[in-house]
């Protein structure tokens, strides 16, 4: 059986050679990537065109902005704006006497 010590040792040994495998790896790739842009004379709007699915959906202009709130109880003064679920002082009564 292997003390605990012993495995931390292995652990960052392990690690280290994971770390030197990553980065022997990593320059290998890029300088096959370098030599086939050089090859095919790519740019990188080539490479990474934009506007191609691997960017998020835009977001409409109106995204985040607040909204004016709609109906306001008499009694607190609290405001909803008539989005989401409605708040307890609203609930079962008619909206148009809390209306602004």
């Amino acid at each position: 059986m292997t003390s605990y010590k012993e495995l931390l040792k292995q652990r960052e040994a392990l690690e280290q050679q994971i770390s030197e495998a990553r980065r022997r790896e990593l320059s290998d790739a890029v300088s096959q990537v370098r030599s086939l842009v050089a090859e095919f004379g790519l740019t990188a709007q080539d490479v990474f065109p934009a506007g191609r699915g691997a960017a998020k959906a835009p977001r409409s202009s109106t995204a985040g902005t607040k909204v004016a709130p709609k109906y306001r109880n008499p009694a607190t003064g609290e405001t909803w704006t008539g989005r989401g679920k409605a708040p307890r002082w609203i609930q079962n009564e008619s909206r148009e006497k809390f209306a602004i």
